[in-house]
């Protein structure tokens, strides 16, 4: 229509408006540590799933196997460091808005991206779970006994669940940004 908006106060662009300044800061620590885990799982699966993967396809069986056994152990230890990090800060989070919710006399209600985020994640992590405690050993004793068909075995139930925690994490980081 043309006409000229005023702007919004400052206090409603902010977020979390009402919270004290050093909790507003720890709570975007939070979220940034949240993140920054999210990023090293779901970005560290896709390149391990749509990259590394189809390269070392090239490689013959006993290569390929040594090699995906090596990448794999430092990034599941990784990625329990970083299942670690997004449960924590993820209750942090939840914990500080629901206090604040208490605090002013409101009643909270997790948004519905949220539940998304938490149900999913905890569903991703029982995944994660599964092939560090069944899968990997399997390819880590298949390797160790040179036994190159059962260790192919053990990667294809690796792979199998790494594209199904992938396709997990970017339905929910979808799902968070878009309900």
């Amino acid at each position: 229509d043309g006409l000229a908006r005023p702007a919004a106060p400052a206090l409603a662009r902010r977020p979390f408006p009402l919270l004290p300044k050093a909790d507003r800061m720890l709570y975007s620590a939070f979220k940034l540590i949240h993140l920054l885990a999210v990023i090293l799982w779901v970005g560290g699966m896709l390149f391990a799933h749509c990259f590394l993967r189809p390269a070392a396809a090239q490689l013959e069986p006993p290569q390929r196997l040594r090699l995906m056994h090596a990448v794999l152990g430092p990034f599941l230890n990784a990625v329990l460091a970083a299942i670690v990090l997004i449960l924590a800060t993820g209750a942090a989070m939840i914990g500080q808005e629901a206090s604040q919710a208490a605090q002013t006399g409101g009643a909270f209600f997790m948004p519905r991206g949220w539940t998304v985020m938490a149900a999913g994640g905890l569903i991703m992590a029982v995944i994660y779970a599964y092939i560090r405690a069944a899968l990997y050993p399997r390819l880590r004793a298949a390797v160790a006994a040179s036994d190159w068909p059962r260790g192919g075995q053990a990667m294809a139930g690796i792979r199998r669940w790494v594209g199904v925690n992938l396709a997990l994490g970017l339905a929910i980081i979808a799902a968070v940004f878009l309900l």
